[in-house]
């Protein structure tokens, strides 16, 4: 407990009660001190444990002081210097995976945890990567309990087929045939205009609210087949052509929507994508 709340008569109160005057105090610290908000949820019916508020809470204020008095180290050091791990030109194909396995447990046993979205990048590549690239990359000097630094292999050599075709499949089709979206599709479409079955739209905005609309005639949407035959990636346009199928429900009645499909995408400043020409025949938002 802090020393300020060392006035307290603790025999007066119980385990509980402490806590949670405790907490109260926390949270006025954390909001004097670092800006911090605290709101009540009214939805829910079980409280959090006043202990676990507390450690919470106590996790909080250790972060803001050990993140405002911070300093960078690299991964090297921050995984204790590793000798053990041999070059990649020394491990066999055989032994590769294994030799991954090992690296990737012993990084995150030291907090540190790196991963990968593509499939298509190896386990040689990614040993290869951590050896002789990410050991020397420096990150946040930060050490609590729970407490990782967290790295994704793409963000430092993105993979354009795979990052093409999962803006297609998941921030296209599956937001038009499925009941749910992704909120953050609006920012795969070009910001300068794109054409959408030959009409163009100067904003994401109009071509969801039809989108939208074509939704609410159904009960459930769902996407069955999605084949991509044709994929060229060739900076800065990326083409995919392929074919699709969905199936609608209202009631006992089924739709189905099926055709071909091609997406032209652009390449933006920060190598994310952007679509810029889209035609989906068998599909009509108007």
């Amino acid at each position: 407990m802090p020393d300020e709340l060392s006035n307290l008569n603790e025999d007066d109160q119980s385990n509980d009660e402490q806590l949670k005057t405790e907490n109260d105090f926390l949270k006025m610290k954390i909001m004097l001190e670092h800006g911090g908000q605290f709101g009540v949820n009214e939805k829910s019916d079980m409280p959090l444990p006043p202990e676990i508020e507390n450690q919470f809470l106590n996790n909080i204020l250790a972060f803001e002081q050990q993140y405002g008095t911070r300093k960078s180290v690299k991964i090297f050091d921050k995984i204790g210097k590793p000798q053990h791990f041999k070059p990649v030109a020394e491990i066999a194909d055989e032994g590769i995976d294994e030799a991954w396995h090992e690296l990737k447990g012993y990084m995150k046993q030291h907090s540190v945890v790196l991963d990968v979205c593509s499939p298509n990048v190896s386990a040689r590549e990614l040993y290869r990567f951590a050896t002789e690239e990410f050991f020397e990359h420096e990150t946040d000097d930060i050490d609590l309990p729970g407490w990782s630094s967290n790295f994704i292999y793409d963000e430092f050599h993105p993979d354009p087929v795979y990052d093409t075709l999962n803006v297609v499949e998941n921030n296209l089709f599956h937001d038009i045939f499925k009941n749910t979206a992704d909120p953050y599709s609006k920012i795969y479409y070009a910001n300068d205009g794109f054409l959408f079955n030959n009409m163009l739209y100067d904003s994401f905005d109009t071509l969801n609210e039809k989108i939208n609309r074509f939704k609410s005639l159904f009960d459930e949407i769902e996407m069955s087949e999605f084949v991509v035959t044709n994929h060229v990636v060739n900076k800065p346009d990326a083409r995919l052509e392929g074919n699709y199928r969905a199936t609608a429900r209202l009631g006992a009645d089924v739709t189905t929507f099926q055709g071909d499909f091609a997406v032209k995408l652009l390449t933006c400043p920060d190598q994310s994508w952007e679509m810029k020409e889209i035609r989906i025949d068998g599909f009509n938002v108007d």
